[in-house]
């Protein structure tokens, strides 16, 4: 614990005294609205719209549902391999220099996808697309962030972050269609096309000439990599991997096997998208609600509150679920949590380590954390066919429950 003041401290005492603190106030309001626009698009882009694009690559490339799928599978694991390394870049150099190679690497790489031809160059691109989302997303973007909005503006770093996410929350709303469109007009590839250009002209300028690294006392390179390595072995900070891992998979989990499960409990198709939709919008809420009960209570009990939840959500849906009221008070429970993880382990890094080696942090945390995003949806569907939809619902139930636990141990370790 001391490490993690000692850390803080630096921070601290590394900001120049007769810096104009209302000018970096200002820069700091531009730097959450460039990431707002580039965290929106990047997720539209390099995310979401892939679902779109899975039938008509499909049939193109001559391959099957699952060999396509698994392109997929392999960006978000090599976003979640590459996390640990981005994260000692950002500690080192700050933003603006990854994330300008990553928005051009971005770019370069949707552009590539739209001329494949085989299934090896489609999991090539991919793997491209997945090392720029470890230099884009959230990720990056929450460590350029906490380092900003650090000393005397520590306190507008909360609203800060929720400013992003709620932002970026509306990705999925606004792309998929979007993505969609340009499909039935122009046909997969020149979508594609479209997207890097939309990606492209806002993502590299945005990321280039709005993004800066604040002033601070240098550190040696050599030791950067020392409070990192050092904080990873501590209980407290093994517990927020295990929270924030179990509860990454969770929601993993109903994002992907939600729509299927409520029709198989008896509802119509355009009722379980519908269902399965507010899971977008409750995540915006729960991030508004997470925010103003963290200024009263302390962060990690909030949030493992709200992970219990979404653990009786789960829990209760197959007993629950076959009325249209229940399925959607089962949705409406799992929903409150769907964003709380991604704005609560910023806070909770920065609060207990300080801001000198966030990003490190945050990046051991995101190869566990996303590698389980991509690995406990198949997983779970493998399960489901063995044993049943109900005991898949259990064991997601169960990871809320553990992420819970861990998150209160963290919080009086």
């Amino acid at each position: 614990m001391s490490s993690g003041h000692d850390m803080s401290g630096a921070a601290r005492a590394a900001v120049p005294a007769g810096d104009d603190g209302r000018s970096r106030l200002s820069h700091g309001r531009r730097i959450v609205a460039a990431l707002a626009v580039t965290q929106t698009i990047g997720y539209g882009a390099l995310y979401y719209a892939f679902s779109v694009f899975l039938i008509p690559m499909t049939a193109d490339l001559h391959a099957t549902g699952p060999q396509v799928a698994a392109a997929f599978t392999l960006a978000v694991l090599t976003t979640a391999a590459c996390a640990p390394l981005v994260g000692r870049l950002l500690d080192a150099h700050g933003g603006r220099v990854p994330m300008s190679a990553g928005s051009v690497l971005a770019t370069l790489a949707l552009l590539a996808w739209s001329q494949v031809s085989s299934l090896p160059q489609l999991y090539g691109v991919l793997a491209a697309i997945g090392v720029a989302s470890a230099l884009v997303l959230y990720e990056p973007a929450f460590a350029v962030i906490v380092a900003w909005f650090d000393g005397p503006e520590a306190g507008r770093r909360a609203n800060a972050l929720l400013a992003v996410t709620i932002v970026a929350g509306f990705a999925s709303s606004i792309f998929l269609p979007l993505s969609g469109m340009l499909v039935q007009r122009y046909g997969w590839r020149m979508a594609l096309v479209v997207l890097a250009v939309i990606y492209g002209a806002c993502a590299v300028p945005l990321h280039a000439l709005v993004l800066r690294r604040r002033h601070t006392a240098a550190v040696k390179p050599a030791r950067r990599g020392e409070p990192v390595r050092a904080v990873a072995r501590t209980r407290p900070f093994r517990l927020l991997v295990l929270a924030f891992t179990a509860h990454s998979g969770a929601v993993a989990t109903i994002a992907v096997l939600l729509v299927t499960y409520l029709i198989r409990l008896g509802h119509p198709p355009a009722f379980a998208a519908t269902v399965a939709g507010l899971l977008g919008v409750l995540s915006v809420t729960g991030r508004l609600v997470t925010t103003t009960l963290r200024r009263r209570w302390p962060a990690a009990p909030v949030a493992a509150a709200v992970f219990v939840l979404q653990g009786a959500g789960a829990a209760l849906l197959p007993l629950a679920g076959r009325t249209p009221a229940g399925a959607i008070g089962c949705v409406l429970a799992f929903g409150a949590g769907f964003g709380v993880g991604t704005i609560t382990l910023p806070h909770l890094l920065a609060e207990r380590y300080g801001t000198a080696a966030y990003a490190g942090l945050s990046g051991r945390v995101a190869l566990f954390s996303v590698a389980n995003r991509a690995a406990a949806p198949l997983g779970a569907i493998a399960l489901a066919q063995v044993a049943g939809y109900g005991t898949v619902m259990a064991v997601v139930a169960g990871a809320c429950a553990l992420a819970a636990g861990a998150l209160l141990a963290y919080h009086r370790a």
